[in-house]
Order: structure tokens, then sequence, then C-alpha cells
């Protein structure tokens, strides 16, 4: 069973006693609480499942602990534990976002399935938040039969396991997001949320208000407080993709969060904490920035405990056609499921594939469209050329260029050829469209 955590807040104390023995039998962590005051700190510092909460308390009563919940924690589930004669102000307060309330005394059996229910409640609004917020989805397969995939496979399984945190690294597209849900379904979180941003696609302070959420009025358009997803994915896997893209001016707050699970909302200055295992990916080399200075060198370390790198799709193989019929079929009409004709095959065996899976996902993609007929040939694939003269990129009237004028000329190239859509020449050149757009504006390239 998971361990789901419960906060008891009541002024009878032999109550919360037999309340929390029966509880921690069952299997759940319990948190207990005499006041109001103390319930609204205890739900400013933790992360609870479910809150029973008594109405009539001294200082702080059980309606104004609930008015706090809605405004700060609308996710988490409160119970009224209610006299037969508060039976009137424990319906308002299920008008008020309560989930449910019991009247004293209560029946342990019955109070065991209302919990049941607040959790279970709990997980849907969780899982609907990713759903409608795009930050989570339904795992895909990994598919490949080469030595070097099945050995990823193999460490990533085995990995899953702890609870450290893993770094993958690997070129743009290889799939790394894929290997952290396969990670994440794998562990003893998997019942937990997977929770993914890319910090290259947000400025700082989105970033940062994304991560770790705000209080209300922490800025003009935060007409109320928001939960960070280190929250929402407590208890389960937070991948953070891109993560060399972080600025200097994150990596200390993200470096804090690491060491310790604790944070601060924007605005805030309640310390708040959360379990969740963190899965970062990168297409760059973290050692040589922390070398220059790029990134923090102590962040990389919490990162990577375990790192795992994801090989390029040119070095696996068969798998490349083992890809490509995996996509014709998720991908071709249900009645007419489409083929590689055999120099079809031998096309996609020769190109290199510099965009990795996710390039050959969209080349089949787009063959299916366009291809006449069941039969996809090589003039759907619309495969690149590769006829480039490297001699010549590498001299200029019979002198060397400088690596500076070499990536220039390479990134003018890409563009081209791609008809100047960063986000195809970025995925090309194995950099993110951030990366992309600094190197634009750095060479002047129009």
């Amino acid at each position: 069973m998971n361990k789901y955590t419960i906060l008891i807040a009541d002024d009878d104390e032999n109550l919360c006693y037999l309340l929390k023995e029966e509880l921690v039998n069952e299997g759940y962590i319990v948190d207990i609480v005499y006041d109001g005051k103390d319930a609204i700190e205890a739900i400013k510092k933790k992360n609870f499942d479910v809150v029973l909460l008594d109405l009539e308390m001294k200082e702080v009563s059980g309606e104004q602990v609930l008015k706090f919940v809605q405004e700060n924690h609308p996710d988490l589930q409160v119970i009224v534990l209610t006299a037969k004669s508060e039976i009137r102000t424990a319906i308002n307060c299920i008008k008020q976002g309560a989930y449910d309330f019991i009247s004293k005394p209560y029946e342990f059996g019955q109070l065991a399935v209302t919990i049941q229910r607040a959790i279970d409640h709990h997980k849907l609004v969780i899982e609907n938040k990713l759903l409608s917020a795009k930050i989570a989805s339904t795992p895909n397969k990994i598919i490949g039969e080469s030595d070097s995939i099945k050995n990823v496979i193999s460490l990533a399984e085995k990995s899953a396991k702890s609870n450290s945190n893993i770094l993958l690294e690997g070129e743009t597209g290889t799939g790394k997001e894929l290997f952290a849900e396969f990670i994440h379904k794998n562990s003893d979180r998997s019942e937990k949320p997977f929770v993914a941003i890319n910090c290259a696609s947000l400025p700082d302070q989105l970033i940062e208000s994304e991560l770790f959420g705000y209080e209300k009025g922490a800025f003009t358009d935060a007409k109320s407080s928001k939960q960070g997803l280190v929250e929402i994915a407590n208890g389960g896997t937070l991948f953070l993709d891109e993560i060399g893209e972080l600025s200097l001016a994150l990596q200390p707050k993200l470096l804090r969060f690491l060491e310790n699970g604790e944070f601060r909302r924007i605005g805030g200055i309640n310390t708040l904490s959360s379990d969740v295992r963190v899965i970062g990916a990168t297409n760059k080399n973290l050692m040589e920035e922390a070398e220059n200075k790029n990134f923090r060198r102590d962040l990389l370390f919490r990162l990577n405990v375990i790192t795992l790198t994801i090989p390029p799709l040119r070095e696996r193989g068969k798998d490349v056609l083992l890809l490509s019929n995996y996509f014709l079929e998720k991908k071709s009409p249900v009645r007419s499921r489409k083929k590689l004709s055999p120099e079809a095959e031998k096309e996609l065996n020769r190109y290199n594939f510099p965009g990795n899976v996710r390039e050959l996902d969209h080349m089949i993609e787009r063959a299916i469209i366009f291809s006449d007929g069941d039969t996809i040939h090589i003039k759907d694939l619309n495969v690149p050329k590769e006829d480039f003269d490297f001699t010549n990129f590498i001299e200029s009237e019979g002198k060397l260029l400088s690596l500076t004028e070499m990536e220039a000329i390479h990134i003018r190239r890409a563009l081209e050829l791609n008809n100047w859509n960063r986000e195809n020449s970025a995925r090309a050149l194995g950099i993110s469209q951030k990366t992309l757009y600094s190197k634009i504006k750095s060479y002047n390239l129009r």
C-alpha cells in the first residue's frame, strides 16, 4: 500500500490518539494537531493527502482552516468531523469545498471508506490537472533490439528501483523523456505523478513559478496562490528536460531543493517540502559546461548520481527499420496500413538521422500523408542528400577556418537546408531552439 499522509486536526486528545492508532495500522502516515492555527502551519510545511478536520477548535475554527485550504491548497481533500448538532454547518463546509463529513461518534469502517474515496478523488484531481496542462503523457513503448539500446534499457530498469536522481544524456530526439517515463513506471513511485517541464522553452521567471509556484499577490497577475510542479509531483517524479539551459540564477534554487527537498513559493515566506525524484536530461556535456562556468558543479554532482547515455539512432543498426515499421503501424490508417519498398528500406538504413528517432518519426508520418497507394517509395521519404564536401568546409582560400567560422557556416547550412525553420534546424543540429536563436543573433545570420 502507498504511504498516504493524513493530518488530524481535533482538540480531543483521546480521540486523536485512538484515531491515529487505527489509521497507522491501516498503513497511513498520520500527524496530529489540536488547534486550527497549528493545522494551518502544518499544511504550510508539509504535503498531506487528506485532512480530518474538527469544526470546533479554540483559537482558529475548522471553517477558517477550510477557507485557508481552499485558497492555498485546493487539491487537498478535507473530511469534516462534526457533532450531530453541527450538521448544518458541515453541509455548508461541503458547499465551500470540503470532500465529505462524518458525524461523531464515528464508525471507523465508514471513516476508512470515506478516507479511501477522498484519496482516490485527490489522485483523480491531480491526474486531470496534469492532463489539462499537458505535462504528462502516456509513455510509448521503447522499441529496439540493438545491443546498445537493450543495454540502456537494462540499466534504466535497475536505476528505477532506487530513489537516486538520474541524468539522461543524449542527442536531441533520442527519446530521453521516453526513458524518464519508463524509469518512473518501473519505480515504486509509479502510482504518483510524473511531471515534465522543458527548461529551454520558458523564460527564467516563468520556469521558477512553474517549478515552485507562487503566493497570492506575488506579482501583478497573481490573483490567487498556485502550486508548483514540485508540489504536484510530490511522491512521484519530476523530469527536467534540457536542464543544461537552466540559467545560473535559477540553479542555486534547484540545488537547494535537491539537497533537502525544501523550497519556497515566489512571494512566500514559509519553507515547504516535497518528496520527488528528479530526472534531468541534456544534449550538452554538462562537465564541459561546468568547466566553462555555465553550469554549477555542485548541482551537476547532485543530478548525476546515476548517468545514462541514450545512443543516437545511427548507432542502433537494425532498430531503424524496426522503428520505421512501428511508426507505420501506429500512424497508418487502420484499413490501409502502408509498407516500405525494399529501396526505401535501404535508403533509411543509409541515412544517419541527425535528428534521431524524432526525425524518423516525422519522416514516416510525412511519407504516409504524401505517398500514393499502400507502398512508400524513396521519393516519399524526402531523405536529405548528404553530398557536402567537408574539405571545402574547413578550408577557405587555402587557409583553415576557425572553429567559430566553421560553426557559423554549419548553422547557416542547416538553416538553409530546412528553409530557415528554426525548430527543424535545431533538431538537426542537436541543440535547443533557444541556443540556435542565440547563435543566429551572435553570428548575425540572415
